[in-house]
């Protein structure tokens, strides 16, 4: 797999609109990639699997923004390395960096794991009209429990885990497809912790897939790291 990261500059026109409709900073992450690929089916093995997620430095005073991109297939981000709006504001603040990577991971490892995610759940058969209606889980302890059962079906236990950032992201017209607009309203949180690796392989097949619903709006990329 691929991993890119890119540090957006914050003046342009376009990374404001882009962070305020995730959805359409899909679309231009998309153009890195080749087209045929981008509609394969994700599991396919010559899909192009991408994922992504936003980061923002902690402080304050610090206004770094930063893209993660994953794939499963080689970008090309010549055109966005060279994207100015009408002022003239460049759309990265410096070149693109990218790797290709391998996973290596074995049974009883410990990471240390970030995951931006949007916990789901369906509602039941006392919802009237809105059973089987899909809705955000908004309460901590629920998130936790959310991202425990996607653990246990992902090939790796949750040793510690903290919600260290909840959004929610509501946009009038947000979605654009040909003609058609369509309002969005999603529960963004981050997860931040410590995992065991139980099933290698799972895991792989986990952090290649992603986690949870909503992959076109920066949501599922599950990033390790030493801890």
């Amino acid at each position: 797999m691929y991993l890119s990261k890119l540090t957006l500059n914050p003046r342009s026109a376009q990374v404001r609109a882009e962070l305020a409709r995730p959805y359409e900073m899909h679309r231009t992450l998309m153009n890195a990639f080749p087209q045929g690929k981008v509609k394969v089916e994700r599991d396919d093995d010559n899909a192009a699997g991408v994922l992504f997620r936003v980061d923002r430095a902690a402080s304050p005073r610090d206004n770094r923004i930063t893209v993660l991109v994953q794939s499963q297939t080689a970008p090309d981000w010549t055109d966005l390395n060279d994207k100015r709006d009408a002022r003239g504001h460049a759309y990265l603040l410096q070149p693109p960096e990218s790797k290709s990577f391998e996973l290596k991971l074995a049974a009883g490892q410990t990471l240390a794991f970030r995951l931006r995610a949007n916990p789901t759940k369906r509602l039941g058969k006392g919802a009237g009209d809105d059973h089987h209606k899909r809705v955000g889980i908004y309460a901590e302890d629920e998130q936790l429990k959310w991202l425990q059962r996607k653990a246990d079906a992902g090939g790796f236990r949750i040793v510690r885990a903290m919600v260290s950032r909840e959004d929610r992201i509501e946009n009038a017209e947000a979605i654009r497809r040909g003609e058609q607009t369509h309002d969005l309203k999603m529960l963004s949180v981050q997860f931040d912790g410590v995992l065991q690796v139980v099933n290698a392989e799972q895991l792989r097949e986990t952090i290649a897939r992603g986690i949870g619903s909503g992959k076109g709006f920066g949501f599922g990329l599950l990033s390790l790291a030493p801890v």
